[in-house]
């Protein structure tokens, strides 16, 4: 028998949610965070002079380290779906080769988009970098990520695991305005000057309510049987 997803909803701290710990045993389920106030989310190996730490006080946002790699990435309330997807290890959905192992779940987003009017592709090759990927998350492009059909990125994707299961953190811009992130970031004046229109085109937002994002994407999960909200 198929297991059901859960579908659990969250509204708090950037910080608190990254820190968020897989359950012991995990089952399937599916977590949507909003975030209660602006953040400026680093990847693990960014250093912190990135940060204009002035700025950011100024502004109001919380600056927070995520466990995986990649870029700055910033969020605000209802600026991005936030929709995390955790499977335990025992899931016919789980697969050991890590690379491979989001190409599930890039369909299940591409199929999703479909239903919000949006085309979209699944990357299937190796990690594709360019000149901004290491300041800026969206500048890049991951296995498993979506990107609109001739246009930029709509799904970032990052991954954790654990010995119980994974947990497939996604996120999908409902607008961009690479200035917002920018402005908060430690740059160079030469770096300043080009990144906006560098990165204009980076993203292809998806401006449907985070509410219709997450239920669209349930409802393309592999599987999916009976849907169970909570929270």
């Amino acid at each position: 028998m198929t297991e059901p997803w859960h579908l659990e909803w969250a509204t708090g701290s950037a910080a608190t949610f990254h820190l968020r710990p897989l359950p012991d045993p995990v089952h399937r389920t599916v977590w949507v965070h909003t975030v209660d106030r602006p953040a400026l989310v680093l990847g693990s190996t960014q250093p912190d002079g990135v940060v204009d730490r002035t700025a950011a006080a100024a502004a109001g946002v919380q600056v927070v380290r995520r466990r995986s790699g990649g870029g700055a990435v910033l969020l605000e309330p209802d600026g991005t779906a936030w929709v995390d997807v955790v499977i335990p290890t025992t899931d016919h959905l789980w697969t050991a080769d890590v690379g491979v192992s989001f190409h599930w779940l890039g369909d299940a987003w591409v199929a999703a988009l479909a239903d919000l009017g949006v085309a979209g592709e699944v990357h299937r090759g190796p990690p594709v970098a360019s000149p901004w990927s290491r300041l800026v998350c969206f500048a890049g492009l991951g296995p498993g990520e979506v990107r609109a059909t001739g246009g930029g990125k709509v799904v970032g994707m990052a991954q954790r695991r654990t010995r119980v299961g994974a947990r497939f953190q996604c996120a999908v811009p409902r607008r961009w305005a690479p200035d917002r992130l920018l402005a908060l970031l430690a740059l160079d004046p030469a770096t300043r000057a080009a990144a906006p229109r560098a990165l204009a085109g980076a993203v292809a937002p998806v401006p449907a309510p985070v509410a219709d994002v997450a239920e669209a994407l349930v409802a393309h999960l592999p599987g999916t049987a009976t849907l169970k909200r909570e929270g």
